[in-house]
Formats: C-alpha cells, structure tokens, sequence
C-alpha cells in the first residue's frame, strides 16, 4: 500500500476514526514536523481541536535515521532495549545526542506554539498521530509524555508501521489504528509516492488554522 501524500494519509485514516467525530472530549496531537500534516487531516474531519506533542528521535551514532531511543517532553528517556543490545550501545554513547535534542525539542516547542500554552488534557481522549512509525520509540516517548498528563485514553493512529513496533505499542494504549502494516520495511518515505520535508513554517501555519478548543 502506497499513500499519495500526508495529507492523503490522514485522510484515509480519518475514516477509521469516525467514531471520534464531534465528540467535546478528544483533541488531536501530531507529532512534528511530518505528523503534523497528517493530524491536521485527521482533526479537520473529526471537527476537533489540534495540538502538538514533541518528543525527539535519539538516532544511533552511525546511523542517525535508526531510532534507539527517545525523548519525551518531560525529559524522560525511552530506551529500545533489544536494538540497543543488538547495535553494542549503552546510555553513555548517547549522551550528546540526548543533549542535541532536549535543546531541539525545547526550541520547537516555543516556536510552533507561539506563545500559546499547550491544551489541557486531564480527562480527555488523545489520538496520536504520526505519518508512520519505524522501531517505535519516538511515539513510545510521546505515549509516556501523554499519559502523564492525565489523560482518560490514548489512541494511536498511524498509516504504516512493522508489525513488531504496533504490537510494542498496542500494549500500551486504549485503541490502535495502522492503515497498513509489513515486514519489509527499510523507511517510512517509501510507502508515500510524495514525501517531502515538513518545515516549521508549515507546521506553524496549520497549527494556526486548525480548531480551537
């Protein structure tokens, strides 16, 4: 299965979130950047509000695209322990990465929210949303973020995924929605026939179209 686009993909996964339509209780949370123009899609349907959780990939050294760990906005950290074992790293390797990107995700946060405060969501249901997840540690990093904040439930909604990672996250969620799921996967850029870089600028601009609270 192939997706024109993000938006393409939100849209499609929109109509297997219908059941969430209208209702005063859910928000929408995309993942920046890319994320971001799906949840949009998805939200606009829905007729709920839009809002952003920013965790950030920790890639290997070597390999900066291969997630091994996350962080997530309260500054814990998720560890893929199996591939971090499989890779040789420990915690310590990761050390400047981690600092990197606490300062990234500090800095979008501040820009892409403008001075508006982040929406409450103590008792409410979240749907996560990302263009696809790969070994699962950033939207395990956005889960845990979620969770803290008193959330009544967490769904996931994603286009495509390994079924090994949706099986990790399942688990640890109210409800999961995967378009499409497989084995041979090497990146998320290849089950999209578009998938160009998002820019902070377009992460702004929908943030400021999208519904209010």
């Amino acid at each position: 299965m192939v997706f024109k686009d993000r938006i393409d993909a939100g849209k499609l996964l929109a109509q297997q979130l219908l059941e969430y339509k209208d209702k005063p209780e859910v928000i929408v949370l995309g993942l920046p950047r890319g994320g971001v123009v799906t949840a949009f899609e998805i939200a606009k349907i829905l007729d709920v509000p839009l809002d952003i959780v920013v965790p950030r990939k920790i890639g290997a050294p070597f390999n900066p695209e291969l997630a091994v760990a996350a962080i997530a906005e309260d500054g814990s950290i998720i560890i893929n322990d199996q591939l971090m074992n499989n890779l040789g790293l420990q915690l310590d390797d990761l050390q400047d990465l981690i600092t990197t990107e606490k300062q990234e995700a500090a800095r979008r946060m501040k820009l892409y929210r403008r001075g508006r405060p982040p929406l409450e969501l103590a008792g409410k249901t979240v749907i996560l949303v990302d263009d696809g997840i790969a070994t699962g540690a950033t939207m395990r990093a956005a889960i845990s973020s979620v969770r803290s904040r008193g959330v009544k439930s967490i769904v996931v909604a994603v286009p495509v995924a390994p079924p090994d990672a949706i099986e990790e996250i399942r688990s640890e969620v109210e409800d999961l929605v995967c378009l499409f799921m497989t084995e041979n996967f090497l990146g998320i850029g290849d089950f999209y026939d578009e998938f160009p870089q998002t820019e902070d600028q377009e992460v702004i601009d929908l943030m400021a179209k999208a519904k209010k609270p």
